[in-house]
């Protein structure tokens, strides 16, 4: 009999991991904040939960994904929190791109209700979690990530185990520290090449098939060239990474000089109004800001 699964957080990323749920034959309940969302799942078998409590109570396997570590700390030991209903043998996932230092605390909270927990961040975008090709990034003890792998292969391409509780969401977080970086390095080239008179395209061609290539820069530059902003990756959230980045790094000693000045270019784009944008929208502050005199 397959596992009932309670996804918790049904954004850019948990309605597509609940979709595929759904098609792979789970029991599923889900929990949105905005009850809208959960009812566009409805249609599809699931069961909507008025709370993260009352999603997680017969859940096999409770996974979140949600914007932040806030929200996280709401949707699991707030008023009404998953933590509450959750069943002794029952698995805590948390997919949401968090600390390690909130993941260590809520693995203890586990803990001592006697319940398993991993921490499984994941790479991918809105596209590949509606096409179930993600990748996991988990950490935790093998044996219970061997429980829930069914679960995991319904959403995802594959499932990498990096070590103890914690594992996945540093992994993460260097992951998207070095996303952040280069997307914002992007923009400040390109609005440069757009300034100078050189041929856009032309300079892109160069860049893509030269040493600065690679998948990203070229999803990248198309959504900016065109100024497609419709939502990949949350730039509000990629603003929240590089913070969380740098908190983390910080604590071992290493000091993120290029996140926080990454993360300043995604301030400023918020302040902008591009909170709510993709990520590539951080190339326009920089495409209306007035020059500089030479001799300023």
């Amino acid at each position: 009999m397959k596992q009932q699964v309670a996804i918790l957080g049904l954004g850019t990323m948990g309605a597509g991991m609940a979709k595929n749920l759904l098609k792979a034959g789970f029991i599923v309940s889900v929990y949105n904040r905005t009850r809208a969302k959960s009812e566009q799942l409805a249609a599809d078998g699931a069961r909507i939960a008025a709370t993260p409590e009352d999603a997680a109570g017969t859940a096999d396997v409770i996974i979140s994904m949600l914007s932040d570590e806030v929200a996280s700390r709401a949707t699991w030991i707030g008023e009404n929190g998953a933590l509450n209903s959750a069943k002794p043998g029952s698995v805590l996932v948390e997919s949401s791109t968090v600390t390690p230092a909130w993941i260590g605390e809520l693995a203890e909270l586990a803990l001592k209700k006697n319940i398993e927990f991993l921490d499984a961040p994941v790479t991918g975008s809105r596209v590949q979690a509606e096409g179930g090709q993600l990748t996991f990034l988990v950490g935790g003890d093998a044996a219970v990530i061997e429980r829930v792998c069914p679960v995991f292969a319904a959403m995802s391409k594959e499932t990498v185990h990096l070590g103890p509780v914690g594992s996945g969401a540093r992994m993460k977080l260097v992951n998207n520290f070095l996303c952040g970086v280069q997307v914002a390095s992007l923009a400040e080239g390109l609005a440069w090449i757009e300034r100078s008179g050189l041929d856009r395209d032309q300079a892109l061609r160069i860049l893509k098939s030269g040493a600065p290539g690679s998948p990203l820069l070229g999803a990248i530059s198309t959504r900016m060239v065109d100024a497609t902003y419709d939502v990949n990756f949350l730039l509000s959230l990629m603003r929240k990474d590089l913070q969380y980045a740098g908190l983390d790094a910080e604590t071992l000693g290493v000091e993120l000089q290029t996140a926080m000045s990454a993360e300043a270019r995604f301030a400023e784009a918020v302040e902008a109004g591009y909170a709510d944008k993709d990520m590539s929208a951080v190339i326009e502050p920089l495409r209306t800001q007035s020059p500089r005199s030479p001799n300023a």
